[in-house]
């Protein structure tokens, strides 16, 4: 008998030992399910609130949200406005004249590949038709360097086309004075 309360008091002393000895239950969870819980939140947060802002800063864009409330509104900066400048200003159609075509050797290839363009230049004005006929061959050696330039590399990029459009309206309205070209249209573009 001695012996059986001697093992019932080592089971009594054992079993608070076992329990400080095991995990906590939830105590040891909780580092896990407040990490699983606001991680996503917080991400979140960063991502609408800091990156996308700041990305749209650096390119220059506006969501098309805030074009919305722009234009309902009335009181935002980017409204309608921008939406203007792409159609018609002061009611008068934008002026089309096409650029013959432009065959270029392509940079590092040494001369075993071409780059054939084609562009449309559109501006306002009424003398803007005949601006461009009158350098016409100045506008078509500014494009032949911008284009001459390019490695076969530039111009496999996904945003070859925009680099090249935005270098070209660059280089015309340098040439032709600020804000004569507005938009250039690339009507062929092939590398062989």
């Amino acid at each position: 008998m001695a012996n059986e309360t001697a093992e019932t008091d080592e089971a009594k002393a054992a079993a608070p030992a076992a329990a400080a000895s095991s995990p906590g239950g939830f105590k040891a969870w909780l580092p896990l399910i407040l990490t699983l819980v606001i991680m996503p939140g917080v991400a979140y947060a960063m991502t609408m609130f800091v990156l996308l802002p700041k990305l749209q800063h650096a390119l220059g864009g506006e969501t098309v949200h805030a074009r919305e409330l722009g234009g309902e509104g009335g009181g935002g900066e980017s409204g309608a406005a921008p939406e203007k400048s792409h159609g018609k200003e002061a009611g008068k159609p934008k002026t089309k004249v096409p650029l013959s075509k432009i065959v270029v050797n392509v940079s590092g290839s040494l001369g075993t590949r071409l780059l054939l363009c084609s562009f449309t230049l559109a501006g306002n004005g009424n003398d803007f038709k005949t601006k461009i006929e009158e350098s016409n061959d100045q506008l078509r050696d500014l494009a032949s360097s911008v284009l001459a330039s390019k490695t076969i590399a530039d111009l496999e990029k996904p945003e070859a086309r925009n680099l090249i459009r935005a270098e070209l309206l660059s280089q015309f309205n340098s040439a032709l004075g600020q804000g004569a070209v507005q938009e250039i249209y690339i009507t062929e573009f092939a590398i062989q």
